[in-house]
């Protein structure tokens, strides 16, 4: 079987498909492309037909209302699953076809600077040739279409155009008629100057993209049909994410339904949440459901949770401040709410009810200072219900020497802190205070590849300690601290995040070595910055 007889047996199958609907309508090829139709020639029937003098039957009606014997010959010459051809056939008729003539003619070039199609879209005319044309599926679809409504022999003008692409002598290439083709974009995202870019690309095959375009190419390539294309862009906004573009790129990849994409800014974000978008006024941008999905997650990285609250708080004043276009000191956020009528918390009036999910997300029995403690009681944002629940735990939790009874679950519920260790550091570490306990938790650089993070526990008399931290809190005297800790460090190679982690680890810390010190996580990266989190509890001993 020559190279084009299978493409005669699939544009028999096309006609029945493409010959219906009346003048002037248009169908949706996809969300944002509509097509012309073709005049009705037959009104389908409800039972079933013979066709023509084979005997063959066909059935008017969906899934498919063409030929099954041609079909499944077609399906046959082209080793194609008979059954996936009868949920979509008209696609696979297109397809096959486009595959068959661009295979033909990208060995060829360009014989003539004539162009074979004008394509009119978004108010300009694009002038196009074949061997590019082919290489997308809607421009295959709409020219295939233009060919069969443009002629009153189309089957002649395909085998004319097959026969052109046939192997064997050079021959004089026949006059190919121009086609004029029109393409309708309901997308927003996509420019005259992305859309150009696209078409660009059927020449150039590895065009040259701006970060500012390439969300308009991306949606011109999808429109298009230009999967090489569309996966570029991809992969560019990938290691383009920036607290400005983590928006808009997050919201392509689920209208695109990119899940490469979406699932990049959650990790992304996942990050620099607290340490980089927060400190910003793109925080604005944030979807409240990308939000949501980012507090949920367990490699959430913050370094305490009082930066997270405080970041949650920066939010919702920013979305409720529209105005406002620089970034608020924390006491004028405090302002604002406590601004509010005082009969109801923030979180149970009509304004924040809805933002009820995010705060649930917040680790509030981590918020362990009394002073901060106060100044969320004052600020009227939280259910007096919850603080209290939170007072009453760290009570428990003090009058029991440090048991956390609330606390069961370390992936969920752990008090979580961390370190953000850059490029200038030899040497990284902060204190914290838990319930009269003191931990250190480090990190050290041991060469250009080569770290290691872990958390050791230290006396309030320690040269060095800062006595803020013990001045106006307990200080426990017990020598043995029962703790289940993990350590979990990340960072970005390549526009793919590295993740290094420890076992969850249950270890009683005294003062002394080697008891007084964790597991060491060592990691092995060339990636900078690391994000290190250290999330703990204390478990009934």
């Amino acid at each position: 079987m020559s190279e084009s007889q299978p493409a005669f047996i699939m544009y028999l199958a096309f006609l029945s498909v493409v010959h219906f609907g009346k003048p002037g309508i248009w169908v949706r090829l996809k969300k944002d492309i509509a097509l012309p139709l073709l005049p009705k020639q037959h009104r389908a029937r409800l039972e079933r037909r013979m066709v023509g003098s084979t005997n063959r039957w066909r059935f008017p009606r969906e899934p498919f209302s063409g030929d099954l014997l041609g079909l499944s010959q077609m399906c046959k010459a082209l080793n194609v699953d008979f059954e996936e051809a009868l949920k979509n056939p008209d696609r696979l008729c297109i397809s096959q076809i486009q595959k068959i003539l661009s295979g033909n003619l990208e060995k060829k070039t360009i014989r003539s600077g004539e162009a074979d199609v004008i394509l009119t879209c978004l108010g300009s005319k694009w002038e196009l040739h074949q061997p590019q044309l082919f290489q997308s599926e809607t421009l295959a679809k709409l020219y295939l279409m233009a060919l069969a409504q443009g002629t009153t022999s189309p089957t002649k003008e395909l085998e004319r155009l097959l026969r052109a692409q046939l192997p064997g002598k050079v021959k004089e290439r026949p006059p190919i008629k121009k086609m004029i083709i029109s393409l309708k974009i309901n997308d927003p995202l996509v420019t005259k100057v992305a859309f150009a870019t696209a078409l660009k690309n059927l020449y150039l095959g590895e065009v040259e993209m701006d970060m500012d375009d390439v969300l308009g190419v991306l949606a011109s390539a999808h429109i298009l049909q230009l999967s090489s294309l569309f996966q570029r862009c991809v992969a560019m906004m990938v290691n383009g994410l920036t607290p400005s573009t983590i928006k808009d790129f997050y919201l392509a990849g689920c209208k695109y339904k990119e899940e490469q994409l979406t699932t990049a800014c959650e990790k992304w974000l996942e990050m620099n949440l607290v340490p980089l978008v927060g400190t910003q006024i793109h925080l604005r941008k944030i979807p409240q459901e990308l939000l949501h999905k980012v507090l949920r997650s367990p490699r959430l990285f913050t370094f305490n949770e009082y930066h997270l609250l405080k970041t949650l708080l920066l939010w919702v004043f920013l979305q409720l401040n529209h105005r406002i276009q620089t970034v608020p000191v924390h006491e004028t956020v405090l302002a604002f709410f406590n601004s509010f009528p005082k009969k109801y918390s923030f979180l149970d009036q009509d304004t924040g009810q809805s933002l009820v999910p995010l705060f649930l997300c917040l680790r509030l029995h981590g918020i362990i200072k009394g002073k901060t403690l106060e100044e969320l009681r004052h600020v009227n944002f939280f259910p007096e219900s919850w603080l209290l629940r939170v007072t009453a735990n760290h009570y428990h939790a003090l009058e029991s020497g440090g048991d956390m009874a609330h606390v069961k679950d370390l992936t969920t519920q752990a008090m979580r802190f961390g370190l953000l260790f850059n490029q200038e550091y030899t040497t990284h570490s902060e204190i914290i205070a838990i319930y009269g306990f003191f931990f250190e938790i480090k990190g050290i650089k041991h060469d250009t590849t080569s770290y290691s993070f872990y958390m050791q526990r230290v006396r309030h008399t320690d040269l060095g300690f800062p006595s803020s931290l013990c001045e106006h809190g307990p200080v426990s005297l017990r020598a043995e601290r029962l703790v289940k800790y993990e350590i979990r460090a990340q960072t970005l190679v390549d526009g793919k995040w590295q993740e290094f982690r420890t076992n969850q680890i249950t270890q009683k810390f005294g003062f002394v070595k080697p008891s007084c010190k964790s597991h060491a996580l060592k990691v092995q990266t060339v990636g900078i910055p690391i994000y290190a989190s250290f999330s703990f509890i204390f478990p009934i001993s």
